[in-house]
Parts: C-alpha cells; sequence; structure tokens
C-alpha cells in the first residue's frame, strides 16, 4: 500500500548442527576479527534447503559478502569516495552482519538510501531483513532489497523467484528502489561458479527476465569490472535495460563494464561512517526518487 511500509518475516533456515563459517577472504580478514564497524560475531550456520541444487553440489550459507570479496580480489586505491561529481547522494548496504541497525542515527549521518540483503541461493533468507528494511523505510531511507547470487546452485529462474518470495519484491511507492543482482566473485570456490562466459550471461538474462516479469522492474546489477569482464565476457547486453551498481574501492569509479556509460550506484568503500558498505548514487536526491519510482 502507498505511504506504508510492507511487513516481511524473514522465512527460518532448517535447525542444523553448525558448520565452519567461511570468513571474509584473505585481505579483509583482519577487519572481520576486530568486528569492523562495530558487528556483532555472525551465529553458526545451519543447513540450508538444497532441493533446487544441482546433483553433488554443496549448499553454503552466506554472512555478508555484498562487496566483502571486493577488496580481496581488486584492493583498495587511494583516497575512497574521492571521485568529485556535480550532485551525489549517500547511501548503504547492509545484512546480517549488521544485525539490528539504528536508521534514525543513518539518516543523521546522511543516509538517504539502502539496499538490504534478502537473500542468497535457495536456502538463505537474512534474518535481520525485516528490521533493516521496514527499519530503513520507517527512518524516511529510499529502500529495495538485493540477492547474493549462487549460479551454480539452480537456475537464474529459481533464484529469482526465491528471491522475490522472500522480500525482493517493488511497489511504486516512491520508497522502494527495484530489486538488486549482486554478481560477483564466488566466496566458496571457483570465481566464475563452474559456468562459461555464455552460460553466466544466460544465468544472468534468466535471472533479470523473471524479476521483472515478476516485479515489473529490471533488476540492478551490482557487479565489479574485473569479475565482469572475466566470468562474462565483458558483455555489454545489459546496459541499455539494467542499473549499475559497481563496485570499487578507490578515489575514481574507473572504468566501467562494457555496455554502461555510466554507474547508478558507486560501492566506494567497504566500512566508513555509515552501517555495512559505502555507496554513492550518481545524482541528486530526486535522481534516487526517479528509480524508486520508475
Amino acid at each position: 500500500m502507498p505511504g506504508t511500509a510492507p511487513s516481511f518475516h524473514p522465512a527460518q533456515p532448517h535447525p542444523a548442527p553448525a558448520r565452519r563459517l567461511l570468513g571474509r577472504a584473505s585481505a579483509t580478514l583482519a577487519a572481520a576479527s576486530l568486528l569492523l564497524g562495530g558487528l556483532a560475531a555472525a551465529p553458526a550456520l545451519a543447513a540450508a534447503d538444497s532441493s533446487n541444487a544441482k546433483p553433488g553440489t554443496t549448499y553454503h550459507y552466506d554472512r555478508d559478502f555484498a562487496g566483502s570479496t571486493v577488496a580481496a580480489h581488486e584492493g583498495r586505491h587511494g583516497t575512497p569516495g574521492m571521485q568529485p561529481l556535480v550532485s551525489q547522494t549517500l547511501g548503504q548496504d547492509v545484512s546480517s552482519w549488521q544485525g539490528s541497525v539504528n536508521w534514525g542515527a543513518q539518516a543523521s549521518a546522511g543516509s538517504r538510501f539502502a539496499y538490504v540483503k534478502a537473500t542468497e541461493g535457495t536456502g538463505y533468507t537474512n534474518p535481520s531483513f525485516a528490521q533493516q528494511y521496514n527499519g530503513s523505510y520507517n527512518a524516511g531511507l529510499i529502500r529495495g532489497a538485493y540477492h547474493f547470487a549462487l549460479p551454480n546452485n539452480s537456475s537464474g529462474a529459481t533464484q529469482a523467484n526465491y528471491f522475490v518470495n522472500h522480500g525482493g519484491g517493488w511497489s511504486r511507492d516512491g520508497k522502494t528502489l527495484p530489486p538488486a543482482l549482486d554478481i560477483e566473485y564466488n566466496p566458496y570456490g571457483a570465481t566464475c561458479y563452474g559456468l562459461s562466459q555464455s552460460g553466466m550471461v544466460s544465468w544472468i538474462r534468466d535471472f533479470s527476465n523473471t524479476v521483472l516479469s515478476r516485479t515489473g522492474r529490471y533488476p540492478v546489477i551490482y557487479t565489479t569490472t574485473d569479475w565482469w569482464s572475466t566470468c562474462t565476457g565483458n558483455n555489454g547486453g545489459f546496459g541499455a535495460t539494467n542499473p549499475l551498481w559497481v563496485a570499487r574501492y578507490s578515489s575514481s569509479v574507473g572504468t566501467l563494464p562494457n555496455g554502461w556509460s555510466y554507474q547508478t550506484i558507486w560501492q566506494y568503500a567497504d566500512s566508513g561512517t555509515l552501517a555495512g558498505d559505502q555507496n554513492y548514487f550518481n545524482g541528486a536526491y530526486d535522481r534516487v526518487q526517479a528509480l524508486a519510482n520508475g
């Protein structure tokens, strides 16, 4: 309903013996051990729903890999976020690592939009999603949901449907950003998840088209230029339809993936004044509202 934040209750994972938590990649292990940004320690992992996984595939949970693989693979360069832009709007993205967020404090610190992790694969939902997604809305931020892709475990359509069914929807209320796909370095194994470049492009298109059919919006694509070049062959077929959310921890956004002449959102650091990862929207606040309104 317009003007009202929809309630959401994330699905509970099935109980199971604790598994070894995969830590952040080597370049960020020290930060994780110091509980970067004041985060609480992550709980033990529970068993995943592997009903949609390929036979013989080990299914994993994440504990916030949006951006956490980037510094390990691409490093940090210069003073982050210092690229001079005519107009930019500060925002953030969060996941279970941040737990319960004080959204009033985030708004006071200058945050104007937030992406919240909803799902990963087809067996994980963020246990803090309801507080983060509805809380940011109630504090006046424009919010959206994102999905962390595991392309080796199930099809793009399967994961898109799981995402939309567990918080990845969209409504034309002026406060909800289009759903987002986080597609990046595999924190569990092979960088490109064992897919060929053409197979990865087909997977992303399958996900994108399914989100479009379910929500009426093409998803925002979060990635890095290096990963996109390596794992899709620098495919240029998404720039005309899918807004780009690019990650690069540097003083400038740098070269963009093929097909996009500008980024919509730039994730410029994985820590800073706001909870979670730090982002700039490439435009004034009314442009953020325009993206929300479609």
